[in-house]
């Protein structure tokens, strides 16, 4: 995902820098994609360098794609596979956002509370004291940061209305009801956390990590389910 930001990030500086602009709706659809095939730079020089900056992001795509497959192989053998499926039942959490944290974190049970989860992820408020105040300052980073990054880009998701898509209702299909419960009772929650708190004026960047905080107390909660159930 880096490399391929890296590639993406490198080509729209030099189209920058040659005033080139889309004038679309969306980055990297297949409208633009199209756009970009039509492309042409005011010289030699210049067009290889936006063929190889082209070539460099489709294969970085396939690369990701291959390994997505490779990854979806050997999650059905893992004997973690059934909190793997069951967690994609939280709206953001896809299957790569599901399987970096099972992977990185292991079995989420052995967390006593949820709150243990998030210290772990590195999410709780960093807490500084002198005499007898109490001041907490920005998360502590001191956990996982793979974790902690996909947990934070799956929060986004919640910046929308509370709704079960078709897509999510796909992966609902074979899970539980109790399941289905939690992580419709985590879209209500962190939807309405989401618009309360940038309705206060807090950044959404901050919202959205704290809402990342919340959706670790729910994975928490769904990996419970799924152990009690087995």
């Amino acid at each position: 995902m880096r490399d391929l930001k890296a590639a993406k990030s490198r080509l729209k500086a030099l189209l920058l820098r040659l005033d080139i602009r889309y004038t679309g709706t969306a980055n990297w659809s297949k409208a633009h994609l199209r756009w970009l095939s039509a492309v042409v730079c005011p010289t030699p020089a210049q067009r290889i360098v936006f063929q190889e900056y082209v070539r460099a992001i489709s294969e970085h795509t396939e690369r990701m794609a291959h390994l997505e497959v490779e990854l979806h192989e050997l999650a059905a053998t893992w004997r973690l596979s059934p909190v793997v499926e069951a967690l994609q039942a939280l709206r953001g959490v896809r299957f790569t956002v599901a399987i970096t944290v099972v992977a990185e974190v292991g079995d989420l049970t052995r967390f006593d509370n949820p709150r243990q989860l998030m210290a772990y992820l590195g999410l709780i408020p960093s807490e500084h004291s002198s005499g007898g105040k109490r001041r907490l300052g920005g998360i502590t980073k001191t956990g996982n940061s793979h974790a902690r990054r996909v947990l934070v880009e799956g929060a986004w998701a919640y910046r929308h209305s509370a709704k079960v898509s078709r897509v999510i209702q796909v992966r609902l299909e074979n899970l539980s009801p109790s399941i289905q419960n939690i992580a419709w009772k985590a879209q209500l929650r962190l939807c309405k956390r989401y618009r309360r708190l940038v309705a206060k004026g807090k950044n959404p960047n901050l919202v959205v990590t704290a809402i990342a905080r919340e959706l670790a107390a729910f994975m928490w909660a769904i990996a419970h389910e799924v152990k009690k159930a087995a």
